[in-house]
C-alpha cells in the first residue's frame, strides 16, 4: 500500500503550552484512519498543522512523497489535501451552490468544478434540493453535508474531517458516516478526527488514540474496539 501521509516527530506549541509532542502517524492510499481522543488531546492541532494553518516547531509532514511541512495552506490544497474544519465554517449568506463553487477556488477547469458539484448533489440529494437556499438557513446536519461537499469539489486525494459528527443527531451521524465511506470507496483517503469513537471505528480501517499530544494506542479498528483502555475511556463498558 502506498503511503499518502506520513507524519514524524511533530511538535506544536501555543506559547508555553505543548499541544503536540513528537506525534507520528501515517495514512495509506485508500484508507480511512481515525484519530481519537478527548477534548484538548491535540486532534484539531494535528490536522491544522498538516494543512498549514498552524506551524510546527519540529518534525515533518510528508504527503505523496513530498515534504509539505512548510508549505502554505493554499499550496497544500493544490496538492490534493483538503481540511474540513470543526464547526463546518460554511459561508452562511451564500447559497448552497455558491458554497460548492467556492470549493473549486484552486481548480482551473470550470468543467471539472461543475462535474464535481453534480457528484456532490448525487452524494447528498438534500443539497440538490436546497441549491438556491442560503447556507445559514440549513440544519446542522445539512451544513455538515455542505462542508464535506465543498471540500470534495476541490478534488482531494486526502480529505481530513475534524469532528464531522459534533452536535448531530444519531440518525444524521449515521448518514454522514455513510457518506464518508462512499467518498473513500470512490478513491479518496480519509483522516477522520472524532470524539465519537464508536461511530469512527465502525467505518475506519485503522486508528490512533492521542492523549496530551502523544499517540498512546494504535491498531486496526477491530484491535481498538477490543482494547480495554479504549473501551473504558472511549466506548463505554
Amino acid at each position: 500500500m502506498n503511503t499518502v501521509l506520513d507524519i514524524h516527530g511533530l511538535e506544536v506549541a501555543y506559547g508555553k503550552v505543548e499541544a503536540l509532542r513528537g506525534l507520528g502517524l501515517t495514512v495509506g492510499e485508500g484508507e480511512i484512519v481515525a484519530l481519537l481522543g478527548n477534548n484538548g488531546a491535540g486532534k484539531s492541532t494535528t490536522v491544522s498543522a498538516i494543512s498549514g494553518v498552524v506551524r510546527s516547531r519540529a518534525g515533518s509532514v510528508t504527503a505523496f512523497g513530498e515534504n509539505i511541512t512548510a508549505a502554505p495552506p493554499w499550496s497544500i490544497v493544490e496538492r490534493g489535501i483538503v481540511h474540513v474544519p470543526e464547526g463546518r465554517r460554511i459561508f452562511s449568506r451564500l447559497t448552497v451552490h455558491e458554497n460548492l463553487q467556492l470549493g473549486g477556488y484552486t481548480v482551473p477547469d470550470t468543467r471539472s468544478i461543475d462535474r464535481r458539484i453534480e457528484q456532490v448533489y448525487d452524494l447528498f440529494p438534500r443539497m440538490a434540493e436546497r441549491r438556491a437556499q442560503q447556507g445559514g438557513t440549513l440544519s446542522g446536519g445539512e451544513q455538515q453535508m455542505l462542508a464535506i461537499g465543498r471540500a470534495m469539489v476541490a478534488g482531494p486525494r486526502l480529505i481530513m474531517l475534524d469532528e464531522p459528527s459534533m452536535g448531530l443527531a444519531p440518525l444524521v451521524v449515521a448518514q454522514v458516516m455513510d457518506a464518508i465511506v462512499a467518498i473513500n470507496r470512490a478513491g479518496t483517503s480519509v483522516l477522520l478526527i472524532e470524539q465519537n469513537a464508536r461511530a469512527a471505528l465502525k467505518i475506519a480501517h485503522r486508528g490512533y488514540v492521542i492523549d496530551s499530544g502523544r499517540v498512546t494506542v494504535t491498531g486496526s479498528a477491530a484491535e481498538l474496539r477490543a482494547d480495554p483502555h479504549v473501551v473504558e475511556a472511549y466506548l463505554g463498558a
